[in-house]
């Protein structure tokens, strides 16, 4: 058969799709196992490839306390960075940050757990009822946070600078990642002794609870004598107790001589 040429062709092409035509066959069946080269259908479209994303991984809230508190080069710098960090749900609900009163430099530093309705309101800690109790307690022993003179004078602070709803207990989580912060508190401060008050103070400080057995048995932490006492709500609510907080007090005095 002649080739047909272009304008032949085509003519026929138009004819055929004019007649319904909607494939093309060859005149004989083709028989593609007996072909040297296989037909194979096209490769698909390479699937594509996304990257995975990963989760971010949750913050380290004990971790940033640390590397927060370890900047700190003072005691402004200090609070500044407890008034900024943000990982400790009870900042949420507080009026002020509580975060220290009386003399840098006094030899005695007492850590309560943390603050009341009045301490939130003062932004001061130990002003309400237990407060001026413990102000009279220091003064039966010649101290107090208003003196001018850091040998007769104390420094008060909390394991907590924002007060607790309904003013429950500090929770373990909560003690966990303020501690750092507590721990360089008494690094700038340099007290010769530590008075923790209550249990939370003391789980704090020496890594344990129970303050009615350990009260008035000196112990030690951060490289400082620590003497255990019941906090001073404690003996509000439980008055037959003052008997031991005074023999506590004594025990103070004679280890400042």
């Amino acid at each position: 058969m002649d080739r047909l040429d272009h304008d032949t062709a085509a003519a026929m092409l138009l004819w055929q799709v004019d007649l319904g035509v909607t494939e093309a066959l060859l005149d004989a069946p083709l028989n593609r196992y007996e072909l040297a080269e296989p037909v194979r259908a096209p490769a698909a479209p390479a699937a594509r490839v996304t990257a995975e994303v990963l989760p971010m991984a949750a913050p380290d809230p004990v971790a940033e306390a640390r590397a927060l508190a370890e900047a700190a080069e003072d005691l402004e710098a200090l609070r500044a960075a407890m008034t900024a960090y943000e990982h400790c749900e009870l900042k949420r609900g507080a009026r002020n940050t509580v975060f220290s009163d009386g003399h840098p430099a006094a030899r005695v530093m007492v850590i309560g757990e943390a603050p009341g309705r009045d301490e939130d309101t003062e932004g001061r800690p130990f002003v309400g009822r237990a407060g001026q109790l413990l102000d009279r307690m220091l003064a039966a022993i010649g101290l107090g946070r208003e003196s001018p003179d850091p040998a007769q004078a104390v420094y008060i602070t909390n394991v907590m600078p924002w007060r607790p709803p309904q003013n429950r207990d500090p929770l373990p989580e909560e003690i966990g990642m303020m501690r750092p912060f507590l721990e360089r508190h008494v690094a700038l401060v340099d007290p010769e002794v530590l008075v923790v008050m209550g249990n939370a103070a003391a789980q704090a400080v020496l890594g344990r609870g129970g303050i009615t057995r350990m009260r008035g048995r000196w112990g030690e932490a951060w490289g400082r004598p620590v003497l255990p006492m019941c906090h001073p709500a404690y003996l509000l609510r439980n008055p037959e107790n003052k008997r031991d907080a005074w023999a506590d007090l004594l025990s103070l005095k004679a280890r400042l001589k």
